[in-house]
């Protein structure tokens, strides 16, 4: 296979650093973001069936399961049975399984379950933390092990020592983690539970959106809340019914106010695209999908960070959050995660941030909107495609954007090119909008054989054609695919460089 000129040389420096950042925080994240049904489910069970649930309310009390059969007469139901141990097994031993996997295959996850079973009994509280660390070193440990005798067993007796290693390796980590670390994951906890509560009681905890705001930018968002505030946020929920941590990275306000700021005051195609976004970010939850926005003005993010810390205050000030988290980012996922005495204060939480950032964003884009307009009439519409090299800078990394197959784009390839992979930190959202686009491209131009697929950049592998992702992602792709051509794009809902796919596909078709 060719390789386009757009491949680059390895990062370093300062880019070396984002991609292992990106890199820990994906693992981490993964680890949460697979079980998000489980948590959703968790708190659906829990916000119905807790005396200051949704039954309650409306004034069913646990009498109303007679009509499934009386089976009110079972104290685990009439004591909601089902919510402790969902957060006290279910979960974190559905975190270690995944993240088992992830190192492992089945194997890794069947070892990692057995040995977070200690840290889960060993402790007093749930165990994600604990889940976090012993699930991925216990995969990783029987994966050493393996490797002893690997090649070195006689036939027919691979699958004795396969399962008396895994039980016997299993046992011991299981032990290992109920005395030593369990009780220092639950310290750990504590400390991080206990900053948490500092934080809320002398209100600073809107501080926070100062680094999260960002962090989402730089597409650390699922780290940032699957991976951090998912956990802790859970725990509190489990002892107070509900948390503040859950709003503060997926609160959709910072991100409805900038896109509502450029679709009445910007210009261009940043202009035109911006109601569709709305829809996508405030109602399919996709933030991702506002980020090319922050980008093409740098400055905005003093935007999200208002509107964020708007949004954190306000839950702080009404005592309200959510009692599971809300993913994805929907405003209907989040009505659907709050308990009834914190809906007022969530809602005004939307609102109050989405204003903030709106105001604000509305000033910066106004301030420069003459300036805009004469660029667009200079060269043509291209602030989305500025926005990428005005973001390398500000990352203080190389800028390696670039056509999408160097000087030769259109002209005739050696391999045809077959597959096409729109790769993100999720797999989901924003890579399958885009991997939408190009299929439709791809249809109107009567081309056929040619496999369009959304991934997460951890499932890539170095046997496609074309790997498409979005600028700050791009190091990370090219890492599981060296040997494809890789294609850097600032907005997968329009970018001109698919044009140059289509006539790059027919090419090698030709």
């Amino acid at each position: 296979m060719t390789t386009s000129s757009v491949l680059a040389q390895a990062p370093a420096g300062s880019s070396r650093g984002r991609v292992f950042v990106q890199k820990f925080g994906t693992f981490v994240s993964g680890m949460v973001l697979p079980n998000i049904a489980a948590f959703i489910a968790w708190g659906l069970i829990t916000a119905l069936f807790i005396p200051t649930g949704w039954l309650h309310l409306f004034g069913y009390g646990p009498e109303w399961v007679q009509l499934l059969g009386g089976w009110s007469t079972n104290p685990k139901v009439t004591n909601l049975g089902l919510v402790g141990p969902m957060i006290t097994y279910l979960l974190p031993l559905l975190i270690a399984n995944t993240g088992g996997r992830m190192v492992y295959g089945v194997r890794g996850g069947v070892i990692a379950v057995i040995a977070t079973m200690g840290v889960i009994v060993g402790s007093g509280i749930p165990m994600f933390l604990g889940a976090m660390i012993v699930g991925p070193g216990a995969a990783w440990i029987i994966k050493q092990v393996d490797r002893i005798w690997d090649g070195k067993i006689r036939p027919g007796f691979e699958m004795l020592v396969d399962n008396f290693s895994g039980g016997i390796v299993g046992a011991a980590l299981a032990v290992v983690a109920f005395f030593l670390i369990a009780p220092a994951v639950t310290g750990l906890s504590n400390w991080l539970e206990s900053v948490v509560n500092f934080l809320v009681k002398h209100d600073l905890l809107p501080l926070a959106s100062l680094f999260v705001e960002p962090g989402k930018i730089l597409f650390l968002n699922n780290a940032i809340n699957h991976g951090v505030f998912t956990p802790l946020g859970t725990i509190q929920a489990a002892k107070s019914g509900q948390s503040i941590l859950f709003l503060i990275e997926a609160n959709p306000g910072p991100g409805l106010g900038i896109l509502l700021a450029f679709a009445i005051f910007g210009v261009g195609l940043l202009r035109a695209s911006a109601p569709g976004a709305i829809l996508i970010q405030f109602i399919g939850g996709i933030h991702e999908i506002y980020f090319p926005y922050v980008l093409s003005k740098p400055i905005l993010v003093i935007a999200a960070i208002l509107g964020g810390a708007t949004g954190v205050l306000t839950n702080v000030l009404f005592q309200s959050g959510l009692r599971s988290p809300a993913s994805p980012g929907s405003i209907i996922a989040v009505i659907a995660a709050a308990p009834p005495s914190s809906l007022v204060g969530v809602l005004c939480s939307v609102v109050f941030s989405a204003a903030v950032s709106f105001l604000v964003s509305s000033i910066f884009i106004r301030a420069t909107r003459r300036r805009d307009l004469a660029a667009i009439e200079l060269s043509g519409d291209v602030a989305l495609s500025n926005a990428v090299a005005a973001n390398a800078s500000n990352k203080g990394k190389d800028s390696r954007v670039g056509d999408l197959l160097g000087s030769g784009a259109g002209t005739a390839t050696a391999t045809k090119i077959s597959s096409i992979v729109f790769a993100c930190d999720a797999g989901m959202g924003s890579s399958a909008m885009g991997a939408t686009v190009v299929r439709n491209k791809l249809k109107k131009a009567g081309i056929t054989g040619v496999t369009v697929e959304n991934k997460a950049i951890a499932n890539l592998t170095d046997d496609v054609d074309i790997v498409i992702t979005q600028q700050q992602l791009t190091d990370r792709a090219k890492q599981k695919a060296p040997h494809a051509q890789h294609v850097s794009v600032d907005n997968f809902m329009a970018s001109p460089k698919y044009d140059e796919v289509i006539e790059e596909v027919k090419a090698s078709q030709a």
